[in-house]
């Protein structure tokens, strides 16, 4: 499909969409204020029948052969003089049963049900309560659309009942008849709009289309020309920035690969070496010695290559309702041994009662192992609290090593910033990631003078769960 007719479709379909939600919301507004004013004007018209002229004091001893009686007739000459408003009046008992009606006596006598009122349990057990009700509108035997309105005659055990014809409808047809003419008209005319609109637009989106085929090509070098128009405008320095930001990815991940290889580079130089030096010594406890130092370059090189992945992948924790202490607590145990290997002390310091999160503890466990390893390389004394502030559950490292330079602190959670000679950088940027995965935050507090300036403490906050389920994994343990 063309641009051209695209662009026509579109416009003459949102037209024709608008057009009919806004005549549809018209209509039924009309409906809805006129079935209201029905109902108002009905419900006033059978109160004041009720409250004017017919006493019911009068009709309630009225049973089956008193149609000849002075109450009933005059009550009917009553009901009668309605019909100049209304097509039918009924007063009734709380059983359904005729006193008086509109209608002759030998068409509807005393006593006689009134089957049409077991349509409206619900409108009568208001009425009956209230004192007035209405019934929906329905439509009669002749076509026509009618509705019931009841009033209560005093403070008795009897009912008016009055029905209106619902003309409102013929109105409303007209209205629904304008709203369609005004429908097809606005669909031609957006049409004819849609055409002259357009053809000025289709050669700018043919040039931005081609700048698009360009960048997906991996042709980035050349900018994107900006177009005339407001909206083209926004188009082509959204291009613009989309081709930028291609440019920027493809550096971190030429950067990547390059911090990769420098990484990997470095613990196989090693490993050559040393697997080198055991082919050749004769010696059993030098070649032990050798192996070892091979084994813990694996283990540097698993290291690095597990922070890259983890750091490229998605990150989708798998949550449930856990004590964050329990996490925390672990990867405390896991850097206690690295910790003490430094000749440093590692402090636990955590809240008595249960600090509860929607978490993936194997993530936090992660992220409090990464902030505490990094930690025990700056410092001798590190410490890790835990505790609940303003709706999150705040887990901090601190150390009192010599801290992060001021150059580093704006980008110390970015990937590959790192002060340290080893190391891709990528332990803070995985604490964001997993941080931002819950929903929640990581940030560097630099310390004030007036505790001397040193070391650095860094906090990452999680959601808060307020009144956890009992129920769920990880409750209160």
């Amino acid at each position: 499909m063309s641009i051209r007719r695209l662009f026509i479709g579109v416009l003459v379909t949102f037209t024709v969409a608008f057009t009919a939600a806004v005549g549809y919301l018209a209509w039924k507004e009309a409906s809805q204020a006129l079935e209201e004013e029905l109902d108002t004007g009905l419900t006033r018209m059978a109160g004041a029948a009720a409250e004017t002229g017919l006493t019911s004091s009068l009709l309630l001893g009225l049973e089956l052969g008193f149609e000849d009686e002075l109450a009933w007739t005059s009550t009917h000459s009553k009901l009668q003089r309605l019909l100049r408003y209304v097509r039918a009046a009924y007063i009734f008992r709380q059983d359904n049963t005729a006193v008086v009606t509109s209608y002759p006596a030998d068409s509807i006598p005393i006593g006689a049900a009134l089957p049409f009122l077991a349509l409206y349990p619900d409108e009568l057990k208001e009425a009956w309560r209230v004192g007035n009700a209405t019934t929906p509108v329905f439509r009669g035997a002749d076509g026509a659309f009618y509705k019931y309105g009841f009033a209560k005659l005093e403070q008795s055990s009897l009912m008016l009942a009055v029905l209106m014809p619902a003309d409102y409808f013929s109105p409303l047809a007209k209205l629904r008849r304008e709203i369609i003419y005004g429908s097809v008209l606005a669909t031609v005319f957006a049409a004819l709009l849609a055409g002259l609109l357009a053809a000025g637009i289709i050669q700018p989106l043919e040039r931005l289309s081609r700048v698009a085929l360009r960048i997906q090509r991996g042709q980035v070098g050349l900018p994107v020309a900006e177009e005339r128009g407001l909206e083209l405008v926004r188009l082509s320095r959204a291009m613009e920035r989309m081709r930028l930001g291609i440019i920027e990815r493809d550096e971190q991940l030429r950067l990547m690969l390059a911090q990769v290889a420098h990484e990997i580079r470095n613990p196989l130089g090693g490993l050559e070496l040393f697997a080198s030096a055991a082919a050749d010594t004769d010696d059993a406890e030098e070649r032990r010695r050798l192996i070892d130092r091979v084994r813990n370059e694996v283990g540097a090189l698993n290291g690095i290559i597990d922070d890259f992945l983890t750091f490229a992948r998605p990150m989708g924790p798998q949550r449930a309702a856990t004590d964050l202490r329990r996490p925390a607590e672990e990867a405390a145990e896991l850097a206690c041994a690295e910790v003490e290997r430094r000749g440093g002390v590692l402090t636990v310091e955590m809240a008595p009662e249960p600090l509860m999160a929607h978490a993936d503890p194997d993530h936090v466990k992660r992220a409090v192992l990464n902030l505490l390893r990094n930690a025990a390389q700056a410092a001798k004394h590190v410490r890790i609290r835990g505790w609940l502030a303003r709706g999150e559950v705040v887990l901090a490292v601190s150390d009192d090593g010599p801290g992060v330079p001021p150059e580093f602190r704006e980008r110390i959670f970015d990937p590959f910033v790192t002060d340290k000679e080893q190391g891709a950088g990528l332990g803070l940027a995985i604490v964001r990631k997993v941080a931002e995965a819950h929903g929640g935050r990581a940030e560097l507090v630099v310390p004030d003078e007036h505790s001397g300036g040193r070391g650095a403490e860094f906090r990452v906050y999680f959601p808060s769960m307020e009144d956890p389920p009992s129920g769920e994994p990880g409750f209160g343990e």
